[in-house]
């Protein structure tokens, strides 16, 4: 159906026409139902589904009527909630052009921005507030706001407020608000929460789900490159280098970790800008209006920037922190993949994690295609046929132009002028990343794979068992060994075989200097050995902690690459000390310790699964 078919309000209308909007998208159809005027909505869509535009129309109805445009501001007669300032001006703006002809006054009350003249608008009076729900209880509280005549309140991705820890805020502005009004709620997901939520703030609601399940992700290809964690930004380096999108956001978890890898790529030669909590809204704004206009192809940002901005040409994400949880992902993957156009989201996965990344995607409902990280070689090689590509397509030159390179000509050979364009051509593009460390972890997991399993007696044919040790399996990404995570270099070649039972004697007892009295315990243990030592779990024997100490055994030939490479400085835990032991413990555990023979985890007397 057509906007005219869904009866848009006439001076809405106009404002699509002259923006080129044409068919409806499935909420903005959905909202729009005649069975649908006037009721409380209850709505999930995907992001980048339209939904601003959609409620924009559903409130027409109810704040415009039969009139063409506004009478003058006094109160507030609409309020639309949003988690973060992006959000909410964006909001602003989009409903800001849709209004236009109907000479609708709004205000953006958000944090980070001057309170003076939020002040001043409310004061001289608007129709439309558009806030944060800090902002807007601050308002409240000043007296600024008056919520008395306001009659449609609108709670954009209500799921992602509560995560961000807005309840009593969005309580306290619900109860503010008259009873009567006309309340739409807009979420990706509707979890139980949300739904008994609604039950409380909204009239007897209509559940819409906008976008089906089964057409979510239709038009994001997922990848997931496993990679080596110490290479991680040469892993994000290629995967730029080989993408082709317009714009990409990098996301990463911390903004620390944004800082140093937007730098990082800076200083490569990337144009490329940086968000995260701790800049204010204006630089937030620049950056984000650099990557709009293309002075810049390249955001990383936090999660602050997974929800709610409008960067309509951003055809690739990468992910190069693993998100906490499927919502997060599908937040930060939605950035691409946008109102009909094509994206990729790239997840690069730590080689000790991809059981944590196996479970991500399993619990999003994602099939994304594992592959090699772009290498160094391929990349030139595409880089090669672009160049001949560039430098041979287009219109035929200008007489001007063709005039100055016979002159040039006249000094040097056809073949030197060709290289030196293809030069200065080359100069343009970072450099590629050689990723060798990947490269073993991928060598490494092949020959896991292709290696005998201990426990599982049925053939070679049959489905491994639950028994079966880690690392071990064709189809599965195992974690592979570990070579000491984001700090050391792989052990020797010779190193890094599938684990193996050693001999009694062929193992060595090392002391590490916590005990009980720092809380140590084999959970966290187990962990920073590997990480310190490039080992897996397979190569630990017994642990044994007592008062002030732990010892602990490494078995067969991972015994002497783990001391050498447990003897060099952690910046990520400079208090652990790793000192080869002279003789092995007493049996069994101290008292009141634990102990951890091979199948043996947990308080003394227990078995672990």
């Amino acid at each position: 159906m057509t906007f005219e078919e869904l009866r848009a309000h006439p001076t809405l209308l106009r404002a699509l026409q002259m923006r080129g909007y044409e068919q409806p998208t499935p909420v903005q159809s959905a909202v729009l139902a005649p069975e649908h005027a006037a009721r409380d909505l209850m709505v999930s869509a995907e992001t980048g589904s339209g939904k601003t535009v959609a409620f924009g129309l559903a409130l027409a109805p109810t704040l415009l009527g039969e009139k063409p445009a506004f009478d003058a501001p006094k109160r507030p007669r609409a309020l639309v909630l949003a988690p973060t300032r992006e959000l909410a001006m964006q909001v602003q703006r989009e409903l800001g052009w849709l209004y236009h002809h109907a000479n609708m006054r709004s205000v953006a009350c958000v944090g980070g921005m001057g309170m003076q003249l939020q002040l001043k608008l409310l004061h001289d009076g608007v129709h439309l507030v558009v806030g944060t729900p800090g902002r807007l209880c601050d308002h409240i509280e000043r007296g600024a706001l008056s919520l008395d005549a306001l009659e449609a309140l609108v709670i954009d991705e209500a799921d992602e407020m509560l995560d961000m820890g807005f309840r009593d805020e969005l309580e306290r502005i619900i109860a503010a608000a008259p009873r009567d009004r006309r309340t739409l709620m807009f979420s990706a997901t509707l979890p139980p929460e949300i739904a008994r939520l609604a039950r409380t703030w909204l009239t007897d609601p209509m559940r819409i789900t906008a976008t089906p399940p089964q057409q979510q992700h239709r038009d994001i290809e997922y990848r997931v490159h496993v990679i080596a964690g110490r290479e991680r930004e040469h892993a994000v380096v290629n995967v730029l280098r080989a993408s082709e999108a317009q714009g990409t956001i990098v996301f990463c978890t911390t903004r620390e970790g944004v800082t140093r890898l937007a730098a990082s790529l800076s200083e490569r030669g990337f144009a490329c800008v940086a968000i995260s909590g701790e800049l204010s809204q204006p630089e937030r704004t620049r950056a984000l209006q650099a990557l709009r206009d293309g002075r810049a192809k390249v955001l990383v940002a936090t999660d602050v920037a997974a929800r709610g901005l409008d960067l309509p040409d951003v055809g690739l994400v990468v992910q190069a922190d693993l998100p906490n949880d499927p919502q997060a992902f599908q937040h930060r993957s939605g950035r691409t993949g946008r109102a009909g156009r094509k994206g990729v989201s790239v997840l690069l996965v730590p080689a000790e994690r991809k059981r944590g990344a196996e479970r991500l995607l399993f619990d999003a409902h994602i099939k994304a295609v594992w592959s090699d990280v772009p290498d160094a070689a391929a990349i030139r090689t595409r880089d090669e046929a672009r160049l001949v590509e560039s430098l041979t397509a287009g219109d035929p030159p200008e007489e001007e132009d063709l005039a100055l390179a016979r002159r040039v000509l006249e000094k040097v050979s056809p073949e030197q002028l060709a290289a030196r364009l293809v030069a200065l051509e080359r100069q343009k593009l970072p450099d590629p990343e050689d990723l060798p460390l990947t490269v073993a972890a991928a060598e490494a997991e092949a020959r896991y794979a292709n290696a005998p399993r201990r426990y599982d007696t049925r053939g070679p044919s049959a489905p491994r068992g639950r028994f079966e040790p880690r690392g071990y399996g064709g189809d599965r990404y195992a974690p592979a060994p570990s070579y000491g995570g984001d700090r050391f270099a792989p052990p020797s070649r010779d190193d890094r075989g599938p684990p193996r039972a050693a001999p009694a004697g062929d193992s060595a007892w090392f002391t590490l200097n916590v005990g009980r009295t720092q809380n140590a315990d084999p959970k966290w243990i187990i962990p920073a050995l590997c990480r310190r030592g490039g080992i897996t779990k397979s190569d630990i024997g017994a642990i044994r902690v007592s008062e002030h100490e732990t010892r602990f055994e490494i078995l067969g030939r991972a015994a002497q690459s783990f001391e050498e490479l447990a003897q060099r400085p952690d910046r990520q835990d400079p208090r652990l000390q790793i000192e080869r032991s002279a003789a092995a413990p007493r049996p069994g555990p101290p008292s009141g310790g634990y102990g951890r023979e091979p199948g043996h985890f947990g308080p003394p007397g227990k078995r672990g699964k």
